[in-house]
C-alpha cells in the first residue's frame, strides 16, 4: 500500500516532495558542492560503468594528476551493497572533478561539450538532487535535501523554478515527454 506522500505516475512512483520543490542551482554560490562531499560517487548503471571506464583517455587532457593516478590504480567505478558508483578519492571527491576558478567541475561533462566524447556525465548526476530509488520493484523518485543546497534551494523559491523543471532534460530522456507533461499535471493538481 503507498502512502499518502508517494504518487505513482505510470510506472513510477514518486515522492510529493519531488513535485513542491523549488531548485535553481547556481554553480557559483555551492562551487559544486554535490561532487566533492559524501562518501559514494554517483549512481551509475552497468552501461554507465562502462562509457566511464572507456572515457578516461579522452579525459586525460582535463583530470589532475591525482586523479589519473588514483584511475589508473583503482579504476573509475565501484560496486557498494549490489549497486554501481562512480569512485571517489579518500571518500570526498569524484575521480572525474577538476578544480577551475574555485570550482569543482566534471570533466566528462565539460569534454562531452568540447565534442571529445559521445555522452555526457551520468544521469544521476544530472538528476540531482532527485535520486531514483526502488520500492515493489518500480522506479521511485525522491527528493534528497543536502545542507549544501541551501542556495538552490533559496533560489528556487526566489525565482519560483520548480524541481521537475529544473531537472526536466533529464527527467524527459529517462521516462519520456509524455510521461513528464504527467507529471507536470500531478504537481499543478498538488
Amino acid at each position: 500500500m503507498l502512502s499518502m506522500s508517494v504518487l505513482s505516475i505510470g510506472e513510477v512512483l514518486v515522492d510529493r516532495a519531488v513535485l513542491k520543490a523549488r531548485f535553481c542551482c547556481n554553480l557559483e554560490l555551492c562551487h559544486g558542492a554535490c561532487c566533492v562531499e559524501g562518501e559514494l560517487g554517483a549512481p551509475i548503471d552497468a552501461a554507465e560503468a562502462k562509457y566511464l571506464e572507456s572515457t578516461v583517455e579522452p579525459l586525460r587532457p582535463l583530470l589532475p594528476e591525482r586523479n589519473l593516478r588514483y584511475i589508473r590504480r583503482h579504476g573509475c567505478t565501484e560496486v557498494y551493497q549490489g549497486n554501481l558508483y562512480t569512485k571517489t578519492i579518500d571518500g570526498q571527491e569524484c575521480v572525474f572533478v577538476y578544480h577551475e576558478n574555485g570550482k569543482a567541475l566534471c570533466a566528462v561533462e565539460t569534454a562531452y561539450k568540447q565534442g571529445l566524447l559521445g555522452a555526457t556525465k551520468p544521469l544521476s548526476c544530472r538528476l540531482f538532487p532527485i535520486r531514483v530509488r526502488k520500492k515493489f520493484g518500480l522506479d521511485y523518485l525522491v527528493y534528497e535535501q543536502h545542507a549544501m543546497c541551501r542556495d538552490a534551494r533559496r533560489q528556487g523559491v526566489e525565482q519560483n523554478v520548480m524541481l521537475i523543471d529544473y531537472v526536466k532534460a533529464p527527467l524527459v530522456e529517462k521516462y519520456g515527454e509524455d510521461w513528464y507533461m504527467s507529471l507536470k499535471e500531478f504537481a499543478a493538481s498538488i
